[in-house]
C-alpha cells in the first residue's frame, strides 16, 4: 500500500493547527488533515476576542493574576507568566499577517473588551466574531504557501506508533480516511502535530461546531500518551434556548458590557452567587444559572442587554444582533433566553513548555493540548492566546530539536481484512445520542457519586459494543467519532470519580469543598497505568 510522506502532519485546521504549519513550512513539507472543509474548527466561532496586554493601564501581573484566580489553584504559574509575556509578541504576528481587530475611530487605538474573570479590559475583538477574522488572515497565508497542502475532508482514524515499551515509543504518522474516496491512507512523518480541538460533542448541549469530537484526546489515549485533568470541562453560561440554534453561542463580553442575567419574572439573581455578578468566573455563573433553572423549573433563563442603546448593540454584537432578529428575537427590546452549554476541556493531552506530549515525535497545541495554562477554570479569552503561544513554541522546538532526528521507521499499512460494509448504522446513531445524553444528565455542571457511577456503567457497556462493532465493519466518519466520544466520556467521568472535592469547573454534590491538602494536583490518566 502506497505511504503519504511529509515532514510535518498537521491534524486539525483551526488556529493552532495552523499556526503551526505556517511557522514550520520554511523546514520542510506540511501536510494539515481538515477533518471537514479547513474554516470548519472551533476557531471560526470564538466570539469575544483573544487577551493580551495592550494598554498602559493593563500589566503583566496583572493579566497573570487574573487566570490564577480563575484557575483555582490549579493553574501551573510558570508557564501562565510564560503565557502572559509572550503573548502581545504572538497577537501582533497576527496582526502582522492580516488579521483586523477593531479599533477607536479617534486616535486608532485598539478597542478593547471586558470579559468575566478580568480586572480590566484587555480582550482584542473583530466584533463579535474574532475567531472567524483571525481564520481568514491565517488561511489566507495557509493556501498561498507552496509547502503546505491543506487535505479537506480527512478524518484520522489513529496515530501510528513504533513497538517501543511506552516509555520510549515514537509517533510515526497516522491512518486516515480520506471521505472523498472511501479509502484509508497512511501518512507517515517527522513530527505530528495534534490539534482538532475540543470535545465539547460529548454532551448534547454545546457550543462547539459539530466536528469536536475530541479526537486528539482519544487518538492520544489509545497511543499511549499521558492526558491531564479531563474532569474540568467549561459550560459556557450563555447558549441561545431556541430550537432553531442549537449551538449559538451568546458571547461572554455581553455581560462584559453590561447585560444583566435575569429570572424568567426579571429578577437579576447573579448578586446573590458572587460579589462581581455577571463578571464572576465562568463556572460560577453557569452553576448560577443551572440552580436557578432547577430551584424554579425553568428550562431557561434571560439575558437582558435592553436598557443599552440599540446603536451600541447593532455596533458591539453585529452578528448577534442579526442572527437573533433572524429568529424573531429584538434583543435591544427584549431579553435573550438561554441555557448553559458544554463549551472548553480545560484537560487533555499532556504537554510541556514545548508543546512536546509525552510520546516522541507527537507534538500537540490549541484545546487538545493541557499545558498547565488554565487549571481548573479557562480565563474568558485565553484559549486562542494559548493557542498562538504553544504552536509557536512546538516549531520552536520543530526547528532546533526535531528536524534533526533520523527519519522514522516505516509504519504498517492499514489492514482491513476481514471487515465489511455495514448493515447496522441504527447502532451508532442510537450509541451516540445515548453517550451524549448520558453525559449531559449525570457528568454536567452539577455531578455525584451514584450519577458518575451509574455514567461509568453505560459508557463501558457501549465502549464494548462499538469496540465489536469497530473490528467487524469498515470504517465510516460516524463510526470514528463515536469511538472517540466514548473514549473521551470514558476519560472525563474516570477522572471526575477520582477527584473528591469540588474546584473550579469540578462540582461534586458529594464533596462540596474544596480540599488544597489532598488534592490540589493534576490528574494523569495513561492506558494500561493506574490514575494518579
Amino acid at each position: 500500500m502506497h505511504i503519504n510522506r511529509t515532514d510535518f502532519l498537521v491534524i486539525g485546521s483551526g488556529i493552532a493547527g495552523l499556526v503551526y504549519a505556517l511557522k514550520v513550512a520554511s523546514l520542510g513539507k506540511v501536510t494539515v488533515l481538515c477533518k471537514s472543509i479547513p474554516t470548519e474548527s472551533s476557531t471560526r466561532y470564538a466570539q469575544g476576542g483573544i487577551a493580551s496586554v495592550n494598554s498602559p493601564l493593563d500589566s503583566f501581573q496583572s493579566h497573570i493574576q487574573d487566570t490564577l484566580d480563575a484557575g483555582a489553584g490549579l493553574c501551573h504559574e510558570e508557564v501562565v507568566e510564560l503565557l502572559v509575556k509572550e503573548g502581545p509578541i504572538r497577537v501582533q504576528e497576527l496582526i502582522d499577517l492580516g488579521t483586523n481587530f477593531d479599533k477607536e475611530e479617534i486616535g486608532g487605538d485598539y478597542k478593547l473588551g471586558r470579559e468575566g474573570g478580568h480586572s480590566v479590559r484587555r480582550i482584542l475583538h473583530a466584533g463579535d466574531a474574532t475567531g472567524a477574522e483571525i481564520q481568514r488572515a491565517i488561511l489566507a497565508e495557509a493556501n498561498s504557501n507552496p509547502n503546505i497542502e491543506l487535505m479537506a475532508n480527512h478524518i484520522a482514524i489513529d496515530l501510528i506508533t513504533s513497538k517501543h515499551a511506552i516509555e520510549n515509543r515514537e509517533v510515526l504518522g497516522a491512518y486516515v480516511l480520506d471521505e472523498n474516496s472511501g479509502s484509508v491512507k497512511t501518512f507517515s512523518a517527522k513530527c505530528t502535530m495534534l490539534a482538532t480541538g475540543g470535545v465539547g460533542k460529548v454532551y448534547l448541549y454545546t457550543s462547539n461546531p459539530v466536528v469536536a469530537t475530541g479526537d486528539g484526546i482519544a487518538m492520544a489515549y489509545r497511543a499511549g500518551a499521558q492526558i491531564a485533568n479531563m474532569e474540568f470541562i467549561q459550560f459556557h453560561p450563555t447558549c441561545l434556548y431556541h430550537p432553531q440554534a442549537h449551538s449559538f453561542l451568546i458571547t461572554e463580553a455581553m455581560r462584559g458590557e453590561g447585560a444583566v442575567l435575569k429570572r424568567r419574572d426579571g429578577y437579576a439573581f447573579m448578586k446573590e452567587y458572587h460579589q462581581k455578578a455577571e463578571l464572576a468566573p465562568r463556572d460560577i455563573v453557569a452553576r448560577a444559572i443551572d440552580d436557578q433553572m432547577k430551584r424554579f423549573g425553568d428550562d431557561f433563563v434571560h439575558l437582558d442587554i435592553s436598557h443599552k442603546p440599540r446603536d451600541f448593540i447593532v455596533e458591539h454584537f453585529p452578528t448577534i444582533f442579526a442572527r437573533l432578529l433572524e429568529l424573531g428575537i429584538d434583543c435591544s427590546k427584549e431579553p435573550i433566553p438561554v441555557v448553559p452549554a458544554a463549551h472548553y476541556c480545560c484537560g487533555g493531552v499532556l504537554s510541556d513548555q514545548r508543546g512536546r506530549s509525552s510520546l516522541h515525535r507527537l507534538s500537540t497545541a490549541g484545546e487538545t493540548a493541557w499545558t498547565g495554562v488554565h487549571g481548573a477554570n479557562r480565563l474568558a479569552s485565553n484559549s486562542l492566546l494559548e493557542a498562538l503561544v504553544f504552536a509557536h513554541r512546538a516549531a520552536v522546538d520543530a526547528e532546533e530539536n526535531i528536524m534533526n532526528l533520523p527519519e522514522p521507521e516505516s509504519p504498517e499499512p492499514w489492514d482491513n481484512l476481514g471487515t465489511g460494509q455495514s448493515t447496522e448504522e441504527v447502532l451508532v446513531s442510537h450509541t451516540w445520542d445515548e453517550v451524549r445524553r448520558t453525559m449531559w444528565n449525570l457528568v454536567g455542571i452539577v455531578r455525584s457519586n451514584s450519577r458518575l457511577t451509574l455514567a461509568q456503567r453505560r459508557v463501558t457497556r457501549a465502549a464494548e459494543e462499538i469496540r465489536d462493532y469497530y473490528w467487524r465493519f469498515r470504517v465510516t466518519s460516524d463510526l470514528i467519532e463515536l469511538r472517540n466520544l466514548i473514549q473521551v466520556a470514558d476519560l472525563i467521568i474516570r477522572s471526575a470519580s477520582f477527584r473528591k472535592e469540588s474546584r473550579g469547573l469540578h462540582y461534586t454534590a458529594d464533596y462540596p469543598q474544596r480540599d488544597d491538602e489532598h488534592w490540589k494536583r493534576d490528574t494523569i490518566l495513561q492506558k494500561d497505568r493506574p490514575l494518579s
